[in-house]
């Protein structure tokens, strides 16, 4: 019988660790990979689009400058029609999107490509009516009332102010000024926007004409965009709630204005969710039906029990906070890449503020963390704001790692996430977290903070496939 000696323990220990980071960087590779495809498949979709109109004689329609500008206008509405499904396809929340590029990187993309195509379906209407007008001989005003007065051109604008509407409201600093119900509701809009403007693509300049591989494109497209919507987004979550049967079973105060729901139903550890992940949830009462709301896991679920805890943010989360035990609860997920699984560096560096602490303790929970492997800061303004700080460092996982508290206001005036305290006692990122270049560095908390955050760690030269945040942002 023989007995390993401490070195021979650190050598296999040190092993081993290389062996997990090498596994999550060709996993981290592997979604890079998975990512760009993703976006190259996105453009390739629009060059399918115009390559399909050139195929069936578009630019043999042009025999002068008003066919020219008139050709120029339909490409740019197939453009911006292309891109307007693709980003309902991205929104669908298909479950291969999330698991293997993450709902997080495809909902950004989605938002990028917002501007692109309202800015195109703009230039398809300017552009036709110019060119129309070049044709009849009339001018731009009376061949508008003249393009208004048919029924499908009539439902095209119609479609064309809706989609102004939705991205409009999607602008930061005017979303802020709607809640999150009213701007959920008027972003549904896109749906109906995309689907009033179909019958002037079939009846109008014969683009889609019956029988053309373009028209088979096209009605393949708005198939996979809706089906996946209606399958992903209404289908799948109201099978998945009636076969969970989630219900609520009591609600706890964790802090003015902070409440944890507790849940019960079947089977609820087939859900397979992951620490830190987030699911979309509907509480069937008469206050709260008509909306859903992104929320967090608090605890990964047991086989019969979950917890949320929820911030008083609007007139929709308070409402939820006073739901009553035995109300019915609809799920739409469990989504999110804010994981364990995503990592790809040998130690865990963790900051959280205020309601972000929700993903992070459930990610804490959920994670196989080695001693002296993991360094959290707990970020709050004053002790109100110290939601399930204390089960942070009870968790089994966090046995031999560290938990730091930061209280304090930050200085006015000065753009940071630390405390005054913290900034006069001249401590950093770098200082807080003495291995953060040897971390993944999850970040989770209001986004003009978190990106304080962000900023810091890359300042200090933090790799960006090591931060991973989680946005409470809509």
């Amino acid at each position: 019988m023989t007995t390993r000696t401490a070195p021979t323990l650190r050598l296999n220990t040190r092993r081993a660790v290389d062996m997990i980071v090498r596994d999550r960087r060709i996993r981290a590779r592997r979604r890079m990979r998975a990512a760009d495809l993703m976006v190259a498949s996105v453009w390739a979709s629009v060059a399918l689009a115009i390559s399909l109109w050139l195929a069936y004689g578009g630019l043999n329609q042009i025999t002068d400058p008003a066919s020219g500008i008139t050709a120029l206008g339909i490409v740019t509405g197939l453009v911006g029609t292309d891109l307007i499904l693709v980003m309902l396809v991205l929104a669908a929340r298909i479950p291969l999107i999330d698991r293997v590029v993450g709902q997080d990187k495809a909902m950004a993309f989605h938002r990028t490509l917002g501007k692109p195509a309202l800015y195109l379906i703009l230039a398809h209407g300017a552009l036709l009516t110019l060119g129309y007008a070049l044709s009849d001989g009339t001018n731009v005003i009376a061949e508008t009332i003249s393009l208004l007065q048919g029924t499908d051109l009539l439902l095209a604008y119609l479609g064309l102010a809706l989609l102004i509407a939705v991205v409009v409201t999607s602008v930061v600093a005017v979303r802020r000024r709607f809640s999150y119900e009213a701007w959920h509701l008027i972003h549904l809009l896109s749906y109906l926007a995309v689907l009033v403007a179909v019958p002037h693509q079939l009846s109008t300049g014969g683009v889609l004409a019956d029988g053309s591989g373009q028209r088979i494109y096209w009605i393949g497209l708005y198939l996979l965009a809706f089906g996946s919507i209606g399958v992903f987004r209404f289908l799948v979550p109201t099978l998945r709630s009636a076969r969970h049967d989630i219900r609520v079973a009591g609600v706890e105060q964790v802090a003015p204005g902070v409440v944890s729901l507790y849940l019960t139903g079947r089977d609820l550890d087939r859900l397979q969710t992951a620490g830190g992940q987030y699911a979309i949830w509907r509480f069937w009462t008469g206050a709260t039906w008509w909306h859903a709301h992104p929320i967090s896991f608090s605890a990964v679920p047991t086989a019969s029990t979950a917890r949320l805890t929820v911030r008083d943010l609007g007139r929709g989360s308070a409402a939820i906070g006073r739901v009553r035990p035995g109300t019915r609860v609809s799920i739409e997920g469990p989504y999110g890449v804010f994981t364990d699984a995503h990592r790809v560096a040998p130690k865990l560096a963790v900051i959280a503020a205020g309601i972000g602490i929700t993903p992070i303790r459930s990610l804490l929970e959920h994670s196989p963390l080695r001693p002296r492997e993991a360094t959290v800061i707990l970020r709050g303004t004053d002790g109100d704001q110290s939601y399930l700080w204390n089960e942070i460092g009870a968790l089994r996982s966090m046995r031999g790692n560290s938990v730091f508290t930061m209280l304090g206001a930050r200085p006015p005036g000065l753009a940071t996430w630390m405390s005054a305290e913290a900034l006069s006692r001249g401590v950093t990122i770098s200082s807080a977290l003495p291995d953060l270049l040897q971390s993944d560095l999850y970040v989770c908390g209001p986004q003009s903070w978190a990106d304080l955050v962000i900023r810091d760690a890359r300042a200090a030269g933090l790799p960006e496939a090591q931060i991973h945040v989680e946005r409470f942002d809509w």
